[in-house]
């Protein structure tokens, strides 16, 4: 038994400060499809008003080299428009939905209401069934949110209900601001995967150097096998409009998932060769 890795530099440049060049963006890309990741999360089709640091995610994924390895890829979308624009690319196979149980933070993300969103989840699965290509849905702000709005573990657990029921099968649960607690994410995977042995349930944790070991474990012991990281942690939403705690480091859930035996074959020196690509990137010091 080994997780599944998923790498999201989309995350990482999303929020970024200044528009990072196309040219770099694949060669990063590249470097990542080497290292045996399950999955990388390399761009989104949204608004380029709204995140324009992914206006280039169609040149991107024309450079890209899936040669390389089984590595894939997978692209977020926030309506149906922008899943009609990824499925033309066959070098995509997931498209990924941010679904929010924080009625503001849908409003920001997508611009529109969980209603809205619900009949968006059920167009874009539709098209996913026509194009061969599978639906991840991000259940975002899915352990808290900085907004006020309701929260509970039975509204987390209700949302994901109702992806099963659309048909949805690989459903993340997502940690958008960093507050869960180990706790949390153990009731909500304990709950949900024995309740649901068909669907793959991963998680996209926030976390800091203090409680990112005690999350991950949390997933880990609970049954989860899929896994979103981050490497140097760098990354977040930036539509939150809140100073947001980094993603999962990858390079720490690699050693943490080495220790338990879970982890997957990895090219190291890919790594190594990606994480000083990250650095020249995203700056030094990080």
């Amino acid at each position: 038994m080994t997780v599944k890795l998923v790498e999201c530099p989309r995350d990482a440049m999303q929020g970024w400060k200044h528009f990072i060049p196309t040219e770099q963006k694949i060669r990063y890309i590249n470097s990542l499809l080497q290292v045996g990741f399950d999955t990388i999360d390399f761009g989104s089709f949204v608004s380029p008003k709204a995140i324009p640091q992914m206006a280039d995610t169609k040149e991107v994924v024309q450079k890209l080299n899936l040669n390389a390895g089984k590595t894939k890829l997978l692209a977020i979308v926030a309506n149906a428009r922008g899943a009609e624009e990824a499925a033309i690319f066959e070098e995509i196979s997931f498209l990924g939905f941010p679904f929010s149980i924080s009625q503001t933070f849908q409003k920001r993300n997508t611009n529109s209401s969980m209603e809205e969103s619900l009949k968006r989840v059920e167009d874009i699965q539709e098209l996913c069934l026509r194009q061969n290509k599978n639906l991840v849905i991000y259940l975002s702000m899915g352990f808290g949110n900085p907004y006020g709005d309701d929260y509970s573990q039975e509204i987390l657990l209700h949302w994901a209900g109702e992806m099963v029921k659309r048909g949805v099968t690989i459903i993340a649960l997502s940690d958008t601001v960093g507050v869960a607690t180990p706790q949390q994410i153990s009731f909500a995977l304990d709950t949900l995967i024995p309740q649901y042995p068909h669907i793959e349930f991963g998680v996209h944790l926030h976390s800091t150097i203090e409680n990112w070991q005690a999350k991950t474990a949390a997933a880990l012991n609970a049954g989860c096998l899929r896994f979103d990281g981050a490497l140097k942690g760098i990354g977040g939403c930036p539509m939150a409009n809140d100073e947001l705690v980094g993603n999962m480091n990858t390079e720490w859930m690699i050693d943490y998932f080495k220790s338990q035996n879970v982890l997957p074959q990895l090219n190291f020196d890919a790594l190594q060769n990606s994480l000083t690509i990250a650095a020249e990137i995203f700056g030094k010091d990080l």
